[in-house]
């Protein structure tokens, strides 16, 4: 299928005219079109690969209002969704169909869904009332989201009725493009388990408004922040999906929490993703048309490019890299260069992950000493209580005394030092901001 975009362009005499740019697609589809038409063509032949022992992943990418919810998650009337006609539900119910083939069917698989957002490079459970995640990685590199509830369904009706909590607590609100803007990544995942052990997965992802990457500039630090993670785990992604098929080919998944989660997606045998790429053919959006079309062509290209080099990247700009910098931050420097970002711009991603880490940080120790304070409370009450004897030893109450401030002294000191780094964290961040407006 072929996209045409007739791009308003001026002349030096300010003559206005049009510039044709066609882009070719797998399908290329019209407005007419509905799910079910878009989902056989897209999303539904990757269903198999999940009962072969595979990862399949889908992504939902464009510009906020082209499309991405209604084909994801289904048909709008007014402010109510039918969440049966999207792709979630479509998809769910072929894998109750092929589970009830004989092939299938003696493997015993039992279907789990799981539904969580990633908002500003936090990710929050949408079936558990948005509790708070944590993403750790062992050190056998299998990445683990801590928490995460997998709730077991039977029919597509319990399916819907998930989404249908999930897509409540999603996170929305202003944003210098659009004033009901979708600021995070849904990830609604159908896991397939034998046994209790994985046996396959389908990740169908509702990816964030594309146009939100150009909130790097905005004055409020919140919206700022958002826009570098969107910008980042799409900069991030696109390199994930060109890696697919190139074994040996360095994937910088670490790059954002998008790809971490992601992560076996990216790297296993028996991985299959698809891209659906939504545009508005109005005037006003010509800028984002555009943009949503020229990555989607890049990912396109790239995932079937033959012949690409299978050393690993990182070994090209290795000179570029501070030895101080995390895996993590060098994966982003390494990204920003790939995609010839310009260097102010990486900076401040940069900053924005470090604030991001600190913050994560700061919250886990004062929780620490939230805790501890509880201890200690408890600590001074027991040597209080030892003073009410009229023979206690004096000795004894001021060594254990000295001994329960020195600790106390170190744990403030410790958390008093990482707090003021966090703050100047938060005044660099803020300096690179003003440096790029």
């Amino acid at each position: 299928g072929v996209v045409l975009v007739h791009e308003p362009k001026l002349k030096v005499d300010l003559t206005k005219y049009l510039e044709n740019q066609s882009f070719r697609f797998d399908y290329a589809f019209n407005e007419n079109v509905n799910n079910e038409e878009v989902y056989r063509l897209s999303a539904g032949p990757l269903v198999q690969t999940i009962f072969e022992r595979g990862m399949a992943t889908c992504f939902a990418y464009g510009q906020t209002g082209s499309g991405k919810t209604h084909t994801m998650g289904g048909d709008f009337s007014g402010k109510t969704q039918d969440f049966s006609k999207g792709i979630y539900a479509l998809a769910t119910q072929d894998v109750f169909l092929l589970l009830q083939q004989p092939r299938y069917k003696d493997l015993n698989l039992t279907v789990f869904v799981t539904f969580f957002e990633i908002y500003s490079g936090k990710v929050f459970d949408l079936l558990n009332k948005k509790a708070k995640l944590r993403i750790l990685e062992d050190n056998k590199q299998q990445v683990q989201i801590v928490g995460l509830q997998e709730q077991e369904v039977f029919s597509v009706d319990d399916v819907i009725l998930m989404i249908d909590v999930g897509n409540s607590h999603r996170t929305s609100g202003q944003t210098s493009v659009n004033n009901n803007s979708s600021r995070s990544h849904a990830v609604f995942q159908i896991i397939l388990r034998r046994h209790k052990k994985l046996h396959g997965q389908f990740s169908l992802i509702d990816l964030a408004g594309n146009e939100r990457g150009a909130d790097t500039s905005s004055a409020d630090r919140q919206t700022r922040m958002e826009g570098a993670e969107i910008n980042k785990s799409l900069l991030a992604l696109k390199e994930c999906i060109r890696a697919l098929g190139h074994n040996n080919i360095y994937t910088p998944f670490r790059a954002s929490k998008l790809t971490l989660v992601l992560r076996d997606s990216f790297i296993g045998e028996n991985s299959r993703t698809c891209m659906i790429a939504m545009i508005s053919p109005g005037l006003n959006s010509c800028e984002h048309t555009l943009n949503t079309l020229r990555y989607s062509d890049r990912v396109k290209e790239l995932g079937v490019e033959e012949g690409a080099s299978c050393e690993p990247e990182i070994s090209n700009t290795s000179k570029d890299i501070n030895e101080n910098e995390t895996m993590e931050q060098s994966e982003i420097r390494l990204l920003y260069q790939k995609n010839e970002e310009p260097s102010l711009i990486c900076d401040m991603h940069l900053d924005v992950s470090r604030v991001l880490e600190l913050e994560e940080q700061i919250l886990d120790e004062h929780r620490a000493i939230q805790q501890k304070l509880i201890q200690w409370s408890n600590a001074d009450d027991e040597l209080l209580k030892m003073t009410q004897l009229p023979d206690y030893n004096i000795e004894i109450y001021t060594n254990l005394l000295q001994t329960n401030m020195d600790e106390r002294l170190l744990i403030f000191q410790e958390f008093n030092k990482n707090l003021i780094a966090f703050r100047q964290a938060l005044q660099k961040e803020e300096q690179a901001a003003q440096t790029i407006q």
